[in-house]
């Protein structure tokens, strides 16, 4: 069971992950999520969970 944490910044990311691996398949995945952790500002526990439901949703 995963645990989503609140707040509309780790939504956003989500969102942009997804649209980013859309637009840029052949991106490396977690250039991609150390861009967004960083662009929304993420604090290590955001991060950790974006990490971990981007590679989750990618298997």
């Amino acid at each position: 069971m995963t645990v989503k944490p609140e707040g509309e910044e780790i939504r956003k990311a989500v969102k942009w992950v997804s649209d980013q691996r859309k637009f840029e398949p052949e991106k490396d995945l977690n250039k991609i999520i150390e861009k967004a952790c960083i662009k929304f500002d993420l604090s290590p526990k955001e991060a950790d969970f974006l990490r971990r439901f981007v590679l989750d949703e990618a298997c």
